[in-house]
């Protein structure tokens, strides 16, 4: 099976997927969550002319010469409003956000005030019409359509959902996305390894990409490099309804590789094998009647870039959301050599140019197993499969690590 374009492998994996029912949930457990409805408003805010200063509603006749003294006749609190009309010569205390009394058209604030005592207040300044008044509806009406689908709810969604009257608010589901990691050599992170084990970052690594990325993750841990084993684990992972199953390690070519076999006999059709790409190359990409499976390389650098370029938009879709090319322009910071057939992500860092892009010099450690050298990274240089020597300063194209992945 030849390597797959890095670009036809995405359009191959995102290629008629749904996206997932919805559900309600609570204000309180919608951050991060996508709206999948229209959220309209339920109320009109504010409901009532508000002042937006602490003072004094008065009528703009009154104040227009000054000083001008006025009768205090009550006050207008938030919550607490002043229930009789403003007449002429007369003032009312009120706070921020209080309703403003009928008569009254606008506020003289307290710093242009002088109290005489607890029934007269002196006007310093004049105060035109509407000043310092919140009209009714000025945030926005009844029936007013605020979010739309695909929103993404944040602390000022969830505030403006809240302000709208929305208790809860219509969501997608998270996609349920089960994680096998593979591998003798493998142990989980707080044990001891013994003399020929390493500590799996991977199976951690992937549970946090998903779940920041707005889905669901269960992680099952690791699998011994065993067919039968394996076979089960992929059983139980299917147990628990996946919308997408991922293994990490075992797909490549070696006599331990048996998660592609595995997967085969328990049902996945297989879409294809091997990407032009590094780091990565040896990715499973395949489908069972309910669930989408990629087979990660076990190699951290290469998983977490393979879900960067493959598992996000995979959720994308499935969340409802767009899916879009992440990557961005910049400029090299350090000369390149030329490119083999593969298409290359160099881990690199940032710093500004001259010419106002942002410039990425690529780190001298590249290999796949190098966590470190990804961890001080700032992006990733997309390298074109035999792309030609490169200079710095010439063109390139990134993708930022600090919103990708």
């Amino acid at each position: 099976m030849s390597l797959l374009p890095v670009d036809e492998a995405i359009r191959q994996i995102i290629e008629g997927v749904q996206r997932l029912p919805d559900e309600y949930v609570s204000l309180d457990e919608a951050l991060g969550r996508t709206l999948s409805a229209p959220l309209v408003a339920t109320r009109t805010q504010p409901p009532f002319p508000a002042s937006s200063m602490d003072g004094y509603a008065v009528r703009e006749p009154d104040i227009s010469t000054v000083p001008a003294t006025l009768r205090v006749v009550g006050a207008s609190a938030a919550g607490h409003g002043f229930r009789s009309k403003v007449g002429s010569g007369e003032a009312v205390e009120i706070s921020t956000g209080a309703p403003v009394p009928e008569g009254a058209d606008t506020i003289l604030i307290k710093e242009n005030a002088e109290r005489a005592d607890t029934h007269t207040v002196i006007a310093r300044q004049p105060a035109k019409a509407g000043r310092n008044i919140r009209s009714e509806g000025f945030d926005f009406r009844v029936g007013d359509e605020l979010l739309q689908p695909c929103r993404i709810f944040g602390t000022r969604e969830i505030a403006l959902a809240a302000a709208m009257n929305h208790a809860s608010v219509p969501v997608v589901r998270r996609p349920r996305v089960a994680i096998i990691a593979t591998g003798d050599e493998l142990v989980p992170p707080g044990e001891t390894p013994g003399p020929d084990q390493i500590v799996a970052s991977s199976g951690v690594a992937l549970a946090a990409f998903v779940r920041a990325h707005g889905g669901e993750p269960f992680n099952l841990g690791i699998v011994r490099d065993e067919r039968a084993t394996t076979e089960m684990a992929i059983g139980d992972a299917l147990d628990l309804s996946p919308d997408v199953l991922i293994t990490l390690g075992g797909a490549s070519v070696g006599d331990h590789d048996l998660v592609q076999d595995a997967l085969k006999a328990r049902g996945m059709k297989l879409g294809f094998w091997k990407i032009a790409m590094r780091p990565g190359k040896p990715l499973i990409f395949g489908r069972f009647e309910k669930a989408h499976v990629l087979g990660l390389p076990g190699n951290p650098v290469s998983s977490i870039v393979c879900a960067i370029l493959f598992l996000k938009p995979l959720l994308d879709v499935l969340l409802g959301r767009a899916s879009r090319d992440p990557s961005e322009p910049a400029v090299l910071g350090s000369d390149l050599a030329e490119n083999d057939q593969r298409q290359d992500y160099l881990r690199a860092t940032l710093s500004n140019s001259r010419d106002g892009l942002p410039s990425a010099t690529a780190l001298p450690k590249q290999d796949s197993s190098n966590l470190s050298t990804l961890a001080r990274a700032d992006c990733l240089i997309i390298r074109a499969p035999h792309a030609p020597p490169a200079k710095a300063g010439d063109p390139c194209r990134i993708i930022r690590l600090d919103t990708a992945g």
